[in-house]
């Protein structure tokens, strides 16, 4: 009896025991519960800040895996802001760079999310960016390549018969256009012809040296004189009553010669120095000349007023001084300035005070060439060899401010160039129309023969000029539009006008 109290007495105290440990632990079920609920409120409690770089996560397909974040838990304001985000990424990063991304995201550990939104908005601006650079280098290739306007012009014809065995070049107007003066090479001879608009030539220019020592030349008729005479750089008189031009009388050394009166059988030689005098230009105002004489061991610019004789050196450079050419109201001279294959625009502001106002238009690196004004006097057009390809043997034809308010080089003097891979007339010039603001030119286009275009200087719009002549050059426009140009017919070069329509 008293073991069987003894083993109620055990029992009971085992069954308190177990009542005690059963109240301080709970089931296994209560704790897997009290876990979950634990995780869904921390979850719950992380959608509810700011998720900077959620774009990444929209931009997943619809058919969410387990675990992604719902649209339900993301707080309203926010939703508009992730669109747009996401909207905007979507635009500006192709779709499998973005996969690319989230997989490389996926493999490695999350970076915070302000850090990857930042770099998220740099990777997109620096794509435009790049986009923005290709479109542009791109545009200039897709207007080169594409068709170019056509111009027909009212005519095409001959200025004078063409006859085997000479060579025309170098046509000069008269400042009425009604005259028209070019230079004939006939073997080892050389003549000035004077015609009219007609083609009819009513006079030949033929120099020779004459046995006494004065400054008057004979003049032949050619075919009258058998020595070589090579006369060229013709310059018309504002009256164009008379007209100057250089000439080595057969002697081998280059002087200025004058024909006084049109249509008189005398030139007056007006200089004789043992260095070459060339390049004369007669003012459009008054009986002076400006002219290039290498007298002094290197080549400058001197003015003569041809009344009196009397010469002025008006430029004293270290280097060379080139192709002087006067303002159409005959107060400025422009020129070119250098050496070898370096040389600038420049411009004397004054001709009464020459070496207080002279001053550099170019001053870069490229080879600048042959300076044109237009004829209403406030632009300035030239040939220079700069190139994207850096050849100094591609011209392009550029055109500047006349007053020297552009800037002399980089960029901005780059953006100057008006038309690309031209031939450059030395001896004329570029072509303004009477309107300054066309230019004729010849494209350096071998396949096509040298076509002659016609490009307008503001808005760089170009055309072709269908002449059907072939290697065309020396092109040159009178002060009512008449062009007038040299190409090729066989082997034999000959002087062309055209008209163009309207």
């Amino acid at each position: 009896m008293r073991f069987k109290i003894v083993i109620y007495i055990i029992l009971g105290a085992l069954l308190i025991v177990t009542n005690g440990i059963s109240a301080d632990v709970p089931p296994v079920e209560s704790v897997e519960r009290a876990e979950t609920e634990k995780d869904d409120q921390k979850i719950l409690s992380e959608d509810k800040a700011p998720a900077d770089s959620v774009t990444v996560i929209l931009s997943e397909p619809e058919t969410s895996k387990p675990g992604e974040i719902t649209e339900e838990a993301i707080p309203e304001e926010d939703k508009f802001q992730i669109v747009e985000e996401a909207e905007e990424s979507d635009r500006s990063e192709p779709t499998a760079e973005v996969s690319g991304v989230r997989a490389s995201e996926q493999d490695s550990e999350p970076e915070p999310e302000s850090k990857k939104s930042d770099e998220v908005v740099d990777e997109a601006k620096s794509r435009e960016e790049k986009a923005r650079t290709v479109e542009q280098d791109i545009r200039p290739k897709q207007e080169t390549t594409k068709e170019p306007k056509e111009l027909k012009p009212l005519y095409v014809r001959e200025l004078v018969d063409i006859k085997a065995g000479q060579n025309d070049s170098n046509p000069v107007w008269s400042p009425s256009g009604k005259k028209i003066a070019f230079e004939r090479s006939i073997g080892d001879k050389r003549e000035i012809i004077l015609s009219g608009l007609n083609g009819v030539v009513f006079q030949k220019i033929y120099c020779k040296l004459t046995d006494k020592q004065n400054e008057e030349m004979d003049f032949f008729f050619p075919g009258i004189a058998e020595d070589i005479s090579y006369n060229s750089g013709i310059s018309w008189s504002p009256t164009e009553g008379s007209l100057v031009f250089m000439s080595n009388g057969g002697s081998g050394n280059y002087d200025l010669y004058l024909l006084p009166q049109v249509g008189n059988e005398s030139t007056i030689r007006l200089t004789e120095d043992d260095e070459k005098d060339s390049h004369p230009q007669w003012s459009p105002v008054a009986d002076n000349l400006i002219f290039v004489s290498g007298r002094t061991g290197k080549a400058d610019i001197y003015l003569m007023k041809l009344e009196t004789r009397e010469t002025i050196q008006i430029t004293n450079g270290e280097k060379t001084y080139l192709y002087p050419q006067w303002s159409p109201d005959g107060k400025k001279i422009a020129m070119i300035y250098g050496s070898n294959e370096n040389h600038d625009i420049y411009l004397i502001e004054d001709i009464t005070k020459p070496a207080e106002t002279v001053k550099a238009l170019t001053t870069w690196s490229y080879d600048d060439l042959r300076p044109a004004w237009s004829p209403d006097g406030k632009k300035i057009a030239f040939y220079s060899n700069y190139n994207l390809e850096q050849d100094p043997k591609v011209w392009a034809l550029f055109v500047i401010a006349a007053d020297g308010s552009d800037p002399t080089r980089g960029e901005e003097l780059c953006a100057k160039a008006v038309a690309t891979n031209v031939i450059p007339d030395i001896e004329s010039g570029p072509a303004w129309m009477p309107d300054s603001k066309r230019i004729i030119y010849v494209k350096n286009d071998r396949q096509a023969y040298n076509p002659i275009y016609v490009v307008n200087v503001e808005e760089k719009d170009e055309a072709i000029l269908k002449t059907t002549t072939k290697m065309n050059h020396d092109v040159i426009c009178s002060s009512d539009g008449t062009i007038a140009f040299r190409a090729q017919i066989e082997q034999w070069d000959h002087i062309y006008i055209a008209i163009l329509p309207n």
